[in-house]
């Protein structure tokens, strides 16, 4: 637990100093999500290998980088094409390989290779448009009430869970997770959207949403949080490992810390694009 408060205490401002800073030439952001898709990706080929998969490795690590450069190069010079492009080469070329190249389990490793392309890559490419969209006001705001919304969606339920947590949630992939936890899950996230909307309000980085709006994205972020959280444990309990990694003290691997913002991201961004806009 302690090593929990200690890595938020340091990591939060350095995530907020990463979404509010941009220049036309460098993306601090994007650094970033690039960074965490890439170990991400690895976590997830591993806990694929563990799983009896034989994913393309390299080939779905360079893959996921690509969707997050795609999403900085499509916000900025609107090239349109790239993530379609990028998905059919995803779908086509390990099928291609993996049957030139026969193997037991072509088809399993191809999808394993797919999924975590599609899982890691073109799920989180999702901050990176939200965050550069130029058609998008108050990129950055938006990506912070998704990140702190997920954050606090992620954290309640550990904490609710913990101390009140009787009923297990899904005993068969994730024990730990209860029901009571589930729900205080899913009421934190729309209560902490709504401070977060009126502290960027008072901020005068005010949202184009309304109350209700902010409590419908956040209920939609509370459930797709949590969906991410089962669906990453899914994943671990099927590799029959504890956690995806150790790179983060107190809070395992990468995949154990992004794993609620994974849909978030997606969630928030279309959200915008289809509701607000």
């Amino acid at each position: 637990m302690k090593q929990r408060i200690v890595t938020a205490l340091w990591g939060i401002p350095l995530l907020l100093a990463f979404v509010w800073f941009d220049t036309p030439w460098f993306s601090p952001l994007t650094f970033l999500v690039a960074a965490l898709a890439a170990l991400g990706a690895l976590e997830f080929y591993r806990l694929a290998a563990f799983s009896g998969g034989q994913p393309l490795t390299l080939f779905g690590l360079v893959w996921t980088l690509l969707f997050i450069v795609s999403a900085r190069l499509d916000a900025t010079y609107e090239v349109d094409y790239l993530a379609p492009s990028l998905l059919g080469s995803a779908v086509a070329l390990p099928l291609i390989w993996l049957f030139l190249r026969p193997r037991e389990g072509a088809l399993v490793s191809w999808a394993w290779t797919l999924a975590g392309i599609l899982y890691v890559g073109w799920m989180l490419s999702h901050y990176v448009a939200l965050r550069e969209e130029g058609e998008l006001d108050q990129g950055r705001e938006w990506v912070i009430f998704a990140l702190f919304s997920a954050f606090a969606c992620d954290t309640a339920a550990f904490f609710v869970g913990r101390a009140w947590g009787r009923r297990s949630l899904a005993p068969t992939i994730s024990p730990g997770k209860t029901w009571e936890g589930a729900i205080g899950g899913f009421i934190a996230a729309p209560a902490a959207a709504l401070i977060l909307y009126t502290l960027l309000d008072v901020a005068g980085l005010s949202l184009p949403i309304s109350y209700a709006q902010t409590i419908l994205l956040g209920c939609f972020i509370g459930l797709f949080a949590q969906i991410g959280d089962l669906s990453e444990s899914l994943l671990k309990r099927r590799a029959g490992v504890k956690d995806s990694g150790s790179l983060i003290p107190g809070h395992g691997g990468i995949l154990d810390r992004i794993d609620s913002l994974v849909f978030t991201g997606v969630i928030v961004y279309y959200y915008v694009i289809w509701v607000v806009e």
